[in-house]
């Protein structure tokens, strides 16, 4: 430990200039405004990197944004998202739903798992050609889950588990005595499996909650929560156009002009999500990262990491250093671009 001390102060005392994403505000600003002429109604905009994800502090810059915004007869979001946390999907379409009275969402790119709950919540789901939602069913990291080769909690999925068992039951035919649990077990800890089974179910709750935002047949509501989570043999399947208006969700195709200014809008934010990675040496280096944005017209509000990470060998992890990460807010006063910590715990 006193090595790894040494080696910590070393390479602080050491350190170059650190690389930073740029923060392109007024670009996209301009890009908000031109969609909001386009569709005649406010936008917010929601915007996850690889390595951001739907979170529940989320629900706090989409409070401040729509706070700003107040109420309104049609209010539009865009999302792009890999998912994140299904709890935190359901608390943002409350806040959406109390401040438009009809949502639609503007799905350009990826809108998976959690985001793809989120869009749920939407009157209607516009989608361009690159567009896609996914299944919801749920994977879980938990505190007795496996640990993979970097000495990490890996999530683990109810739908895996279920087919693991069907096979061993297919392969074993009539052999009584031969039981998949006892095996799988010795893998998987017995309260993990019972805290995922107990996950999906909260996923098709959740659906069942936030279609209720603009669903009345109560029928209709639970048959497609349960597809959702139980029809589609891979988590990451890409629901297209096509295949979302057969599941019976109200989906249009995106205008190819208002889906060009939205591929526009995400590559700015993209170049704000790079990951400007600055190395000291094989065992530290600097993370600086723009994860999760939220934008309305005159604020824009993101979670930027800002750590340095240092590996420890013999536990076989990274390990986070003078981490100053925290979310950021901008805000246009008077034709000038104000920048404040946002505070959130």
């Amino acid at each position: 430990m006193a090595e790894d001390k040494a080696q910590e102060v070393e390479s602080s005392e050491e350190r170059p200039d650190l690389k930073r994403p740029p923060i392109l505000f007024n670009e996209t600003q301009a890009v908000v405004e031109k969609i909001e002429r386009a569709i005649g109604c406010p936008l917010v905009c929601y915007w996850n990197s690889t390595d951001g994800s739907v979170c529940h502090n989320d629900v706090f810059a989409f409070y401040e944004l729509l706070e700003q915004l107040g109420s309104c007869d049609r209010l539009a979001v865009f999302i792009k998202s890999d998912g994140g946390n299904g709890q935190a999907s359901l608390r943002i379409v409350n806040l959406l739903r109390k401040h438009g009275v009809k949502l639609t969402a503007l799905v350009p790119m990826e809108c998976a798992s959690a985001a793809t709950m989120l869009a749920l919540g939407a009157d209607e789901i516009q989608m361009g050609p690159l567009a896609y939602l996914t299944a919801v069913d749920t994977s879980l990291t938990h505190a007795l889950s496996p640990i993979d080769r970097d000495n990490d909690r890996v999530a683990v999925s109810l739908d895996e588990l279920l087919r693991v068992v069907k096979l061993w039951e297919e392969s074993a035919k009539d052999d009584a005595e031969d039981n998949p649990y006892s095996s799988l077990f010795n893998h998987v800890h017995p309260l993990v499996i019972g805290a995922v089974d107990r996950r999906r179910s909260l996923s098709v709750r959740i659906c069942t909650e936030i279609l209720q935002y603009h669903m009345e047949d109560t029928a209709e509501i639970e048959r497609i929560s349960q597809h959702l989570n139980s029809a589609y043999p891979s988590h990451g399947y890409p629901i297209v156009l096509r295949e979302a208006q057969r599941i019976g969700l109200k989906a249009g195709p995106l205008d190819p002009e208002l889906n060009s200014l939205l591929l526009d809008l995400n590559e700015l934010y993209s170049e704000m999500g790079q990951s400007a990675r600055t190395d000291f040496d094989e065992s530290n280096h600097h993370e600086n990262e723009i994860l999760n944005i939220i934008e309305a017209r005159g604020t824009q509000i993101f979670y930027q990491t800002d750590q340095d990470w240092h590996y420890r060998a013999e536990e076989r992890r990274w390990v986070r250093l003078n981490n100053e990460s925290s979310w950021i807010r901008l805000n246009l006063v008077e034709g000038q671009v104000r920048r404040s910590r946002f505070h959130i715990r």
